[in-house]
C-alpha cells in the first residue's frame, strides 16, 4: 500500500524499522501519534481527582484576583 508522505525504513530482511512521515502533510497524524504516545507514557503517573484539580484552579484563580 502506498501512502503519500509516509515511507518505511527498510532492514536487510525487509523488516520495517522505522517511520518518515512527511509533517507538511501528516501534521495531524504526528500530533495524534505523539498524544498517543505521552498518554501511554504517562499511564502510571499520579492522578488527581476532578474535585481536587477544580479546587486548584479556585485557588490559584483566587491567588492571581488578590494581586
Amino acid at each position: 500500500m502506498n501512502m503519500p508522505g509516509i515511507e518505511f525504513l527498510i532492514d536487510r530482511l525487509g523488516r520495517k524499522k522505522a517511520v518518515l512521515i512527511d509533517l507538511k502533510k501528516h501534521k495531524d497524524l504526528w500530533e495524534d501519534l505523539y498524544d498517543a504516545y505521552v498518554a501511554h507514557h504517562r499511564r502510571n503517573d499520579p492522578r488527581e481527582s476532578l474535585a481536587a484539580v477544580k479546587k486548584m484552579i479556585e485557588s490559584k484563580a483566587k491567588r492571581k484576583a488578590r494581586g
